[in-house]
């Protein structure tokens, strides 16, 4: 059994980090962070000209097709350079969910546009602090129309597509709607990682169309969390590697008491751990991104395990990172906060890695009564 990605998949990565290492310098995301920007067009545009926006897309529809293997090992270098672009949300966000649940009019219309980056996504579920509760919601959707409030909304601001959760009569749906069209607004809110910008959006009477079958909502949301899970955990996993050589590179150069900080054992130790962790997420993404490809019922198990795993490799690793750098880690100048910044901001994203840990448990008594 071969539990490695073949060399022309090692292939698309090894471009993929060459091109980032060029075009997505540290100094980039430190460029946006200090801008009143959301992201960097320029570099958005050169990715959508490599073409890895529609990867997993058909090439019918205006992809690449290459599949879901590839996107990962992109979401992985994506995450390694943390890249200041609405990748995830776009990608593993709007795209999934018009390939899962689209139907052919609607595949027709925006996927080619996604795939170009003509057009930025993003998905709308919460509506306020705390985990999605989908009995809870008070967005409405009734008749082609939207009413409600969804915050905090990863690239909302910059967005020009958005699916949403809504409820519709005793159920709820994915709704998708053009950020565009009347009775929408937006407000920019302060975000952790000013280099991926989070909004709020309000939706009064606003033309929408539901995203899959109706009464299906709840199912669906639950399968496009867990397609997300997967390609942002590769994407917390490339962070985290990021983070890791950085600090090993530093404690190796940094002297102390005549000595390589790296020599002592209480920061050998600590980065042994980061390793450790690191390495468990990676086995559990070898896992995950075989379940995504293969479409494997496995994958709702796959998806929490590689979920919690990279949160914590990625979130835990950041801490070890500042640590490790001494007094100097906490400061603006080196690159230890914008890595801890990013990792808050995407174990936060779609549910915190407790909920997640919750879902997993629950998901394995379920299988186990099966």
């Amino acid at each position: 059994m071969n539990l490695q990605f073949s060399d022309d998949q090692k292939f698309v990565q090894r471009t993929a980090r060459e091109f980032l290492e060029a075009n997505a310098t540290l100094d980039v995301d430190r460029a946006v962070f200090e801008s009143d920007s959301s992201y960097d067009d320029g570099l958005w545009k050169k990715v959508a000209e490599m073409g890895w926006l529609g990867a997993a897309v058909p090439e019918a529809y205006g992809g690449t097709g290459l599949g879901h293997l590839e996107l990962c090992l992109l979401a992985q270098e994506m995450g390694r350079a943390l890249a200041p672009i609405p990748f995830a949300s776009s990608v593993y966000g709007v795209i999934e969910a018009l390939l899962i649940f689209g139907n052919e009019e609607q595949k027709k219309k925006w996927l080619p546009q996604l795939s170009a980056g003509e057009r930025i996504g993003c998905v709308a579920f919460s509506e306020g602090l705390g985990d999605v509760d989908t009995a809870a919601l008070e967005t409405s959707f009734a008749d082609g129309s939207l009413s409600g409030t969804k915050t905090p909304v990863l690239d909302g601001d910059i967005a020009d597509l958005a699916i949403v959760l809504a409820r519709e009569g005793g159920s709820v749906s994915l709704v998708l709607v053009e950020l565009a069209a009347a009775g929408v607004t937006r407000e920019k809110l302060a975000s952790f990682d000013a280099s991926r910008s989070q909004a709020k959006l309000s939706f009064e009477g606003t033309p929408a169309e539901r995203l899959g079958a109706a009464g299906e909502g709840a199912a669906n949301f639950a399968k496009l969390l867990d397609h997300m899970a997967v390609l942002m955990g590769f994407e917390q996993i490339g962070g985290a590697e990021r983070a890791l050589d950085i600090s090993v590179a530093y404690v190796k150069e940094r002297y102390a008491f005549g000595r390589a900080v790296g020599s002592f054992q209480a920061v050998k130790h600590r980065l042994a751990d980061f390793f450790a962790r690191k390495e468990i997420a990676l086995s559990n993404g070898y896992w995950a991104a075989w379940a995504l490809s293969t479409n494997d019922p496995e994958l709702s198990l796959a998806a929490c395990n590689l979920r919690v795993a990279a949160s914590d490799a990625f979130v835990l690793g950041a801490e070890d990172m500042i640590q490790v750098h001494g007094g100097v880690g906490f400061t603006w100048e080196f690159d230890c906060h914008l890595f801890y910044r990013r990792a808050k901001v995407l174990a936060a994203t779609l549910g915190s890695p407790g909920a997640w840990r919750e879902k997993l448990i629950s998901r394995i008594e379920a299988s186990a009564a099966a």
